[in-house]
Order: C-alpha cells, then sequence, then structure tokens
C-alpha cells in the first residue's frame, strides 16, 4: 500500500501543521517521511508525551539544517512531514489500530520516522511494517532503560508491553530484538527471565560505556544483519533523569545526552535501518528550559546526519 493512498481519516489536515522547519516539505516524495503518534492514554506512568510531536516541531525550528561536527548538510535529505495520526478521544485500542494501518500504508517509504506518544505505539507501528512486507524479518533495535516486556494480558496493551506484544504475537523474533541501556533496579527478575528465555539480546548501560556507544551500536546492528530490516525504538527515558527530567519514567544511571547522540549518528549510517522513532518524552514535565524537548530534537538530527552519511 502507499502512503499516497493513506485513509483520509487518520491525518491531521496538512494545514493545521504549522511548525515545520524550513527545510521540510509537507507534500509529494522524500526520503524521509515524519508522521507523528500524539497518544499517551496507555502509558502506565502519567503522561503527556502525546503533547511531543507539536513540541518537537515547535522547537525543531531553532535548530540550523547544517551539522558542524560532521559538516553534514541536512539539506540533502528530503524530509517529508505527513502529519499526526488523529487519535480516538477514548478508545486506546481504535488509536491503536489506526497507527497500525497508517503505518502500513507508509511503510514503503525509504525511511519512515514516528514522533510519539508512549511507547505503546511502537507495537503498532511494527505490526503495520510486518503486514507491509509480511514475508521479512523485522529486527528491532532498542534504545531503552526498561525491556518493556510486561504482560499485555494484565496490562492492557500499555507502553510497558510493546516487545512482549510483538514476540508473543510472532510480528519478531526474540532473538532479532537488541536492547541497549538497560541499568540498575528498573526490571525484575521475572522480566529478565521472560527476555533471557526469548532469546533478546541485553546490553547494559555498563557495557555499552564500556566498549563505546558507537562500537557497541555496530554489534547490535551486526548481530541483526540476518534480518530483512530494522525497526528503531528510541525511549527517551533510556537518558539519565540529570539531563532529560521531561520522561515520565526518569530514572539515575542513564545515558548522557552525548552518548544518545553518539548512538543515534551511528544509527542513522545503517542502511539496514528503514523505520525508528523516537518516545516517551513529555513536554509538561519538561523544565523551564524545555531541556528534553532540545535533547529530543538534537537526538533526531543526529539520526538524520547519520541518513545523509549513507550516500
Amino acid at each position: 500500500m502507499s502512503y499516497l493512498k493513506r485513509p483520509e481519516w487518520t491525518w491531521q489536515p496538512a494545514e493545521r501543521v504549522t511548525h515545520v522547519h524550513h527545510w521540510v516539505k509537507q507534500e509529494g516524495e522524500a526520503d524521509v517521511v515524519l508522521f507523528g503518534a500524539p497518544l499517551s492514554r496507555s502509558s502506565i506512568s502519567a503522561s503527556a508525551a502525546s503533547e511531543y510531536p507539536e513540541a518537537f516541531r515547535k522547537m525543531w525550528k531553532g535548530f540550523a539544517a547544517y551539522n558542524l561536527d560532521e559538516r553534514i548538510d541536512l539539506t540533502k535529505v528530503s524530509v517529508r512531514d505527513a502529519g499526526d495520526v488523529a487519535m480516538h478521544t477514548t478508545n486506546i485500542k481504535e488509536s491503536h489500530r489506526r497507527i497500525e494501518e497508517t503505518v502500513e500504508g507508509l511503510a514503503d517509504s525509504k525511511l519512515t520516522c514516528m514522533i510519539g506518544g508512549d511507547h505503546s505505539t511502537t507495537a503498532c507501528a511494527v505490526r503495520g511494517v510486518k503486514k507491509a512486507f509480511s514475508r521479512e524479518r523485522i529486527g528491532i533495535l532498542q534504545l531503552d532503560t526498561h525491556l518493556d516486556v510486561r504482560d499485555p494480558k494484565a496490562l492492557g496493551p500499555a507502553n510497558g508491553t510493546p516487545i512482549r506484544q510483538l514476540i508473543d504475537g510472532e510480528t519478531v523474533k526474540g532473538e532479532d530484538v537488541v536492547n541497549i541501556g538497560l541499568h540498575g533496579y528498573f526490571n525484575t527478575k521475572e522480566l529478565v527471565e521472560y527476555a533471557d528465555e526469548k532469546g533478546i539480546q541485553m546490553v547494559t548501560m555498563r557495557e555499552a560505556r564500556r566498549a563505546g556507544l558507537t562500537e557497541t551500536i555496530r554489534k547490535a546492528v551486526k548481530a541483526l544483519e540476518h534480518v530483512d530490516r530494522i525497526y528503531a525504538t528510541i525511549d527517551m527515558d533510556v537518558l539519565d533523569i540529570s539531563v532529560a527530567p521531561g520522561v515520565p519514567a526518569s530514572t539515575p544511571g542513564g545515558m548522557k545526552s552525548e552518548e544518545l547522540f553518539e548512538a543515534l549518528l551511528e544509527i542513522g549510517k545503517s542502511e539496514k535501518v528503514r523505520h525508528i522513532d523516537f518516545v516517551c518524552l513529555d513536554p509538561q514535565k519538561d523544565n523551564h528550559v524545555s531541556a528534553t524537548v532540545k535533547t529530543g530534537v538534537y537526538a533526531w538530527l543526529q539520526f538524520m546526519t547519520g541518513v545523509a552519511m549513507r550516500t
């Protein structure tokens, strides 16, 4: 299904998306198609992550399209902002269905980027990709403090369950999931045992630091070389609470912002990464200078720099 045939009811009209960077277009073909999934009613923690797509667009205008460190002009990568998937006011499952259907329609784009929203949206997006490419094997590259393998039978399709939803639903194989950034006291023994049983490849924050983030991402991509495409999911709670106050499940001991930026640059370089999302950033919890929102936009731009370096 082509994204040009997207279901009309799933989208905010393009003219309502007013906060778009000068280099981004809103119609036609593009190297990257970006869209918002403004849903956070399904979050276990109280969250206004549904407001992040709009906050992202507003903050985005304050950044240049040139990366001084890498001497890369990002305008060489064409980006289309397709707007937001329109969420149902009260029905979470219907909102999830709309995300899944929309991603199925967008999946044949060169590269898709979803701005969430809580992490429940990832399960919907990956299912949409799988519907579009039913014969392909999808790998998950996850940056996260949490495994997100809680049981949806107990919690419903909440933000703590997406990876388990995908594994138990046979959308992805456990051994095709690499989770980087796990640390400390934020995953129960039972959840770690589930991950071990399913073959999830876990890389702790301590291990990633010792190896270096660039090398860690390279190893993760190599570990997924057997899959047909990689879906990268970036839960912003992978960051340390000191640099990311605006996430619902913030923790001490997480990534420094520069470590996340290093990781995203390397992820962007991989040709096999065809889809990415950024989730679980709550602008209402951010500090007075919007530190977390700025970090989120910077992280996305680092990914885009990596994409620009592919050619």
